[in-house]
């Protein structure tokens, strides 16, 4: 069990990932309390599912006095809003935050967290494609791998707190630096939803009047697809911050796809069929 270095947590963004945040530390750390900030109506159906104690609509008295501040929102607004952070949270403080993509969000950190709170870099890989905090889940993180992005500190006492508080509410903190982060996400998670995107948008254009050749997808199709229920405004951001990664794995794919194109009459194919398959059973062993 985690220590109880976190008496006040803050959580700034209920939706998803901040909401099943909350019901999972609720669960782990029963005797802290822990608020929530974002718009009215979302914190009441914070409070209501019980991810939040309390609902704080004024941001410098949420993270006023808040041991942990669990920053839980879009990239943009989470630069916008890290300067404001930094001048509220308090000397004790840990500040953590949980986008998909690290070094510009370490970058604005080093500028504005000079004083004693402590900024550490976070990325939950669990989610969902359907966001909101009416899909919350204290299971999210379970099973799933933590990124916290930077140097192991073994002497702050706060990391060290907060790594054994992702490890208690199922995940498994892995440490790298912003920049290896931003390359690994942009091969395993956005390229993934770009080619479900790209994938989608090339079975809608050569869908006819009949409705072929959708009418016949079955479970391979919606399995493949799944990434492609998630919502632009998601990922405009990640896309944005992360372009020349994303870039490079894009060109990787196309140089990939090109192959496989030149050699469908051929059986050269075999080799890219057994690593395949090794890659996926690889991938179904890490559950």
């Amino acid at each position: 069990m985690p220590t109880q270095h976190f008496q006040r947590i803050a959580i700034l963004g209920t939706g998803l990932i901040g909401g099943s945040f909350g019901l999972a530390v609720r669960r782990a750390l029963p005797a802290a309390r822990v608020v929530g900030w974002d718009r009215p109506a979302v914190l009441q159906a914070a409070a209501t599912r019980g991810a939040v104690e309390l609902g704080i609509s004024d941001l410098p008295r949420a993270v006023s006095g808040a041991d942990l501040v669990y920053v839980a929102l879009p990239i943009g607004v989470t630069l916008d809003l890290l300067p404001e952070i930094a001048r509220h949270a308090g000397p004790g403080a840990l500040v953590t935050d949980a986008c998909s993509v690290k070094a510009p969000i370490e970058r604005a950190a080093r500028e504005q967290f000079r004083a004693e709170a402590r900024f550490l870099g976070g990325h939950p890989l669990a989610g969902k494609e359907t966001g909101g905090i009416e899909h919350a889940d204290g299971d999210l993180f379970r099973g799933a791998r933590y990124a916290l992005a930077g140097a192991r500190d073994g002497a702050d006492a706060r990391v060290g707190s907060f790594a054994q508080l992702v490890a208690a509410i199922g995940a498994e903190p892995v440490w790298l630096s912003p920049e290896e982060h931003d390359r690994a996400v942009a091969l395993i998670s956005h390229l993934p939803q770009l080619v479900a995107v790209a994938l989608a948008g090339t079975l809608r254009e050569a869908t006819d009047d009949t409705g072929l050749p959708l009418t016949l997808a079955g479970p391979g199709a919606r399995d493949s697809l799944r990434l492609a229920g998630s919502p632009y405004a998601l990922w405009r951001d990640i896309c944005l911050t992360n372009r020349e990664n994303t870039s490079d794995a894009l060109n990787r794919l196309g140089q990939a796809i090109e192959h496989l194109r030149a050699n469908l009459a051929s059986r050269e194919l075999e080799h890219e069929f057994d690593a395949a398959n090794e890659v996926y059973k690889i991938l179904r062993q890490m559950k």
